[in-house]
């Protein structure tokens, strides 16, 4: 009988340390957890482990030091590394010393997983960065009943009727960052007639450039130094189910014409290969840029533009959705709890007052993260308005200079949005990271509207 496989988990947060622990042995596994290098590096030394799951900043220090280690010194088995964001550089040189994938913190336990079990299956021939939004078996929800949500859903549904055939129409979904653009896609598989099939998801913001060609079309064995063997597509990967192309306004202008081609002829060519694939998918794409824009700079396609752009759908911002916010915020409290196995507290009137307060320039996204954090570090039975450090991050936004506005040669839209973007990298002492963080945008986003507008941090 074959030996249970070994993980070893290096992870310094210690309730997720526990909640990864948990679901990997719920999995099937032996499990190994380590908050720092020196205990990582004795585990690694008692048992060698069949996968290392790596978080990369350590209170002793780095885990790409380890990873070069591991697989030098003790043994040469797959990796996964999670990132916090802003860390990207880090997981793409991860990948280069041999880690088959990285997660986004907070993390998808459904999605290591899944990740876990293809990667202690080398004869897998597609990429699990496809589950990298993967929901739990009971299928994804939408939470609320705010007149725009209530539009939405009846919007999907009849869309979803469509999905079935050889060439259903393609969609698009547009929607400001954090908004659950995914979580639609994944509803529209789910109630769509190709739900039993695949559902890959294929973040072209998250996979290195230097990797998405054969992420997204496939490669035969030795076409590029490291190709070790023949791997699927993730387009071909999804079958008669629904390939997601998340961000599709990241992809690099390069692959885009290909992309149009695949799309067009329902066929990928693997790189190194002499022959077509047929591919069956139903396509559905994303993004939170403004592809008409795009497209005026030359830097998306139009002719791929309006191939995807065959049905769209509007995602309205957390802001305009009234009441929805507290239901929402309900759910992922409850939703959290369950996931660290704790008691699920409640919210206080004044809690659910500051979240109605609040403008949510991050969306869902933001909210789920500040009561992940309200839960996790403060909560035990109720959570209190101080708990969601809201109030707190408001007082210190940028204040708009209402006179200078004013006074300054500002008559449109984009003159106001180049002067708060001025003035916010001012406020923040020309921190990047921290303006977009202010602005509620994405870094890519950013360094979109500072070209767009020829800022530069410092001038």
């Amino acid at each position: 009988m074959k030996d249970v496989p070994h993980i070893l988990v290096l992870e310094d947060e210690r309730a997720l340390a526990r909640a990864i622990d948990r679901r990997l042995r719920r999995d099937g596994y032996t499990v190994a957890v380590c908050e720092n290098l020196a205990n990582a590096r004795l585990a690694a030394g008692r048992r060698r482990p069949d996968l290392a799951v790596l978080d990369l900043r350590l209170p002793d220090g780095d885990g790409l030091a380890f990873l070069e280690w591991l697989r030098a010194d003790i043994v040469d088995a797959p990796a996964i590394v999670m990132t916090a964001f802003g860390e990207l550089d880090d997981a793409i040189a991860a990948m280069r010393l041999g880690a088959v994938d990285f997660l986004k913190k907070p993390l998808d336990l459904d999605a290591l997983s899944r990740i876990a079990s293809d990667a202690l299956q080398p004869e897998s021939p597609v990429s699990s960065s496809a589950a990298s939004g993967a929901e739990s078996p009971v299928g994804p929800t939408i939470v609320g009943e705010s007149p725009e949500m209530v539009a939405l859903r009846r919007q999907i549904e009849r869309i979803a009727a469509l999905g079935a055939g050889e060439a259903p129409p393609n969609v698009l979904i547009v929607g400001e960052t954090g908004t659950g653009k995914d979580l639609l896609a994944r509803y529209l598989h789910a109630q769509s007639p190709r739900a039993a099939a695949e559902f890959v998801q294929v973040d072209c913001a998250a996979l290195p450039r230097d990797l998405i060609e054969a992420e997204l079309f496939g490669h035969e064995k030795g076409a590029f130094t490291n190709a070790h063997r023949a791997r699927r597509g993730l387009l071909a990967a999804a079958g008669q189910g629904s390939a997601f192309l998340n961000e599709i306004g990241e992809l690099p202008l390069a692959l885009q014409a290909k992309l149009l081609n695949a799309l067009e002829s329902r066929t990928v060519r693997e790189i190194g290969s002499d022959t077509e694939r047929p591919i069956d998918a139903w396509f559905i794409a994303a993004t939170h840029r403004d592809l008409a824009e795009m497209m005026a700079a030359g830097d998306f396609r139009q002719d791929l533009y309006y191939r995807l752009n065959v049905l769209t759908l509007h995602v309205p911002p957390l802001r305009e959705r009234g009441e929805d916010v507290i239901a929402l915020a309900r759910h992922f409290v409850a939703s959290i709890a369950v996931r660290y196995d704790r008691a699920v507290p409640t919210l206080t009137a004044d809690a659910e007052q500051a979240l109605r307060r609040h403008d949510w320039p991050g969306n869902v996204r933001e909210l789920r993260h500040v009561l992940e954090r309200a839960v996790l570090v403060h909560a035990d039975t109720r959570i209190e308005s101080t708990h969601l450090g809201i109030e707190r991050r408001d007082r210190r936004l940028p204040a708009v200079d209402t006179a200078s506005m004013k006074s300054a040669p500002v008559t449109t839209l984009a003159d106001s949005e180049r002067e708060l973007i001025r003035q916010t990298l001012a406020a923040t002492g020309d921190n990047v990271s921290e303006t977009a963080r202010r602005l509620g945008l994405s870094r890519g986003a950013l360094r979109y509207r500072l070209d767009k507008y020829d800022i530069e941090a410092g001038r």
